[in-house]
Order: structure tokens, then sequence, then C-alpha cells
């Protein structure tokens, strides 16, 4: 989608160091993080939400990095949280589909009330 920031991340028009990628994902550290791990995957194909008729196999990829990210990141073992934000209630600020894998400290309730 022209001028989608994430689709330019995705293409390689923003330089940005992937944490982890595959033919369908990409996944890079979030520039204003809400824990010490803060990183998103997305979809390298644009859509803003799982409400858009997302490929099963799109599906698999995302839910695959989770762990391969967590791994890369060093909290496999000591636990993350996993977020999908889907539109503006849940403040949802990119309208580009993503997944938010956070740790590195003990999380909260009132983690569940970030904005991203």
């Amino acid at each position: 989608m022209e001028g989608c920031v994430f689709c330019k991340i995705a293409r390689g028009e923003t330089p940005t160091r992937f944490v982890y990628e595959d033919d369908l994902v990409v996944a890079f550290d979030d520039i204003s993080p809400q824990a010490p791990l803060h990183t998103l995957i997305i979809p390298r194909t644009h859509y803003e939400s799982p409400s858009d008729g997302l490929p099963p196999e799109l599906m698999v990829a995302l839910w695959s990095a989770i762990p391969a990210v967590a791994a890369a990141k060093g909290v496999a073992e000591s636990g993350y949280r996993v977020i999908l934000n889907v539109g503006r209630d849940a403040m949802q600020s990119v309208r580009h589909m993503h997944v938010h894998v956070l740790g590195g400290r003990p999380m909260s309730h009132g983690m569940l009330n970030f904005r991203d």
C-alpha cells in the first residue's frame, strides 16, 4: 500500500535490521519499545487486520515467527507476551497488521493497556 511505513520496511525501502524474516513475514524491533524486548512481526504484503481474509499460509508464517523471535531475543525460556491490536478501539496506530512480541522483564496486567 502506497505510503504505509510497514510496507516500506517490508520491501527494504526503509533501512531496518530484521530480527527474523522469511518469504511471507519480517520482524524488527519497535522504535518506541514498551518493554526491554519489543519486536514487531509483519506480513510482507499489506493487510490491515486478520479481518482482511489472510491466507492460511500467512497465518502459519506469522505464528511460526513468534517462537523464532523469542528464541533469537533470548526470552523463549523466561517468557514473553504476544499482542495483536485490531482497529482504532484496540489502539492499532499503524494500519498494517502486526504482532507485538514483548519480554525481557516480568509483565504486569497494566501492560494490557499499552499503545502501539
